[in-house]
């Protein structure tokens, strides 16, 4: 259960998987963008994980240039809710989560 959680439970694939739930099928640069502080590299990375563990399904099309696509699976739709709820839980408890971090 452990490896599983800390392979999606990080700042970056969450907030990747937030993004893909509301803006669809996104190419590597769309996301760049959408995420300016991640370098292309922690993105690249961060990608392949949650490809590898059934989240993000990674679509090739053989053009010229290459175009690449990623979009959620079925399986990260199922993780969608619980990401809100967290979020949801976020926003309600942030004004007492940065006051306990300034003492």
């Amino acid at each position: 259960m452990r490896n599983v959680i800390a392979r999606f439970a990080n700042k970056w694939s969450m907030l990747l998987l937030v993004i893909l739930d509301e803006f669809g099928v996104m190419r590597f640069n769309e996301l760049s963008r959408a995420i300016p502080d991640i370098s292309p590299k922690v993105l690249s990375g961060h990608l392949k994980t949650l490809e590898s563990i059934g989240l993000v399904k990674r679509n090739l099309y053989a053009e010229v240039p290459p175009r690449t696509e990623y979009e959620l699976t079925e399986l990260a739709r199922t993780l969608i809710p619980i990401l809100n709820q967290l979020s949801a839980w976020g926003r309600e408890n942030l004004t007492a989560i940065q006051g306990n971090l300034t003492k």
